[in-house]
């Protein structure tokens, strides 16, 4: 039923189109939209505080018409004229290094220099990875004395922070534990 009245609304409005078009065409002067009365009153209060912004507006202004009648727009179109997309201006050269910019390995660009108590990415990195590796060796004091942080900053750091450890799961295991299910279950079936 839906279909039948999408098809039935088509048609009733597209009835009769071209004559209401040029219906409309043909009026003299288009209506213009309506005013909201708060613009209305600006309207009337510009015209009583400057009568002559309507005669201004309805006079054609002649300088404007004779620097209007000086521009002429000219265009070359490259499939007629290939020699118009070569011509380079000097001045603004094109680039000639067309390749991409390297991204960085961390994603942003590491500062040249680091201010005290602080560190970089790749730092923290390092010192953590340090640290899981050999945590006797690489404590936060040591940590801190070496990158002159705060070392209850450094603690913060390795004890929220760690990097990636990659467990890859023991196929052998896997197999070892549907084999004990399939027992069990056999011995509670017996």
């Amino acid at each position: 039923m839906g279909k039948v009245m999408s098809v039935v609304g088509r048609q009733v409005q597209r009835f009769n189109v071209e004559n209401r078009a040029q219906k409309v065409i043909s009026q003299t002067k288009p209506k213009p939209a309506p005013k909201y009365e708060s613009n209305l009153k600006d309207l009337e209060r510009v015209l009583r505080e400057h009568p002559d912004v309507v005669e201004e507006q309805s006079r054609k202004n002649v300088l404007l018409d004779e620097n209007l009648r000086q521009v002429y727009v000219t265009s070359k179109d490259v499939a007629i004229d290939p020699k118009a997309s070569q011509l380079q201006d000097p001045d603004k050269p094109l680039p000639i290094n067309r390749s991409t910019v390297e991204e960085y390995e961390f994603g942003h660009l590491e500062p040249r220099t680091v201010t005290k108590g602080r560190c970089t990415l790749r730092q923290a990195v390092q010192f953590i990875a340090n640290h899981q590796t050999d945590p006797q060796q690489w404590t936060s004091a040591k940590i801190a004395e070496y990158y002159s942080m705060k070392e209850p900053v450094v603690q913060n750091i390795l004890d929220h922070f760690k990097s990636f450890e990659v467990h890859l799961p023991d196929k052998n295991l896997e197999r070892r534990r549907i084999l004990t299910r399939a027992t069990e279950a056999s011995k509670q079936i017996e």
